[in-house]
């Protein structure tokens, strides 16, 4: 029997729409809760660079630091909007292995590195809180830049 070579479906990167468009193309609430996120995260990590990965606003700066991720936005043959919405809006940590994560709220739900939260309404999400992991997620990254040689 002859192998059959899978084909690599390309992941969609953006297809052009800058993090505004996305966010405004959002339902109300995940609109209210992503921007809110978003001005958490550019105020705590004002290095960091915002790009839209899988159509989702990420941000970098030595490596992927974290992401936002809407329930209404699905990839993936097996996620659907209802298994999405589910969930709820996911604030993802890119190196959440490494966060301390005293508390607890960050999950891993089978994944090494990967770690997030869940939002459904924006009075879940605690300024304070989501700041404090940010600091952190940051200093981790910092942790990643190349030395300089003397």
């Amino acid at each position: 029997m002859k192998k059959v070579k899978k084909k690599k479906v390309p992941i969609p990167q953006g297809l052009g729409k800058s993090v505004d468009e996305i966010i405004a193309g959002l339902p109300r609430l995940e609109q209210v809760m992503t921007k809110k996120l978003r001005h958490l995260i550019l105020e705590c990590l004002p290095k960091a660079t915002e790009k839209i990965s899988y159509e989702v606003p990420f941000y970098t700066h030595n490596r992927m630091i974290c992401f936002i991720w809407p329930p209404s936005v699905f990839w993936g043959p097996e996620r659907t909007l209802e298994t999405q919405q589910a969930k709820g809006l996911t604030l993802g940590f890119c190196q959440g292995n490494r966060m301390s994560n005293e508390d607890g709220v960050l999950l891993a739900e089978g994944r090494k590195q990967i770690y997030c939260m869940y939002f459904h309404k924006p009075e879940e999400i605690n300024d304070q809180q989501i700041r404090s992991l940010l600091f952190e997620a940051g200093m981790i990254d910092e942790g990643f830049a190349k030395k300089k040689k003397k």
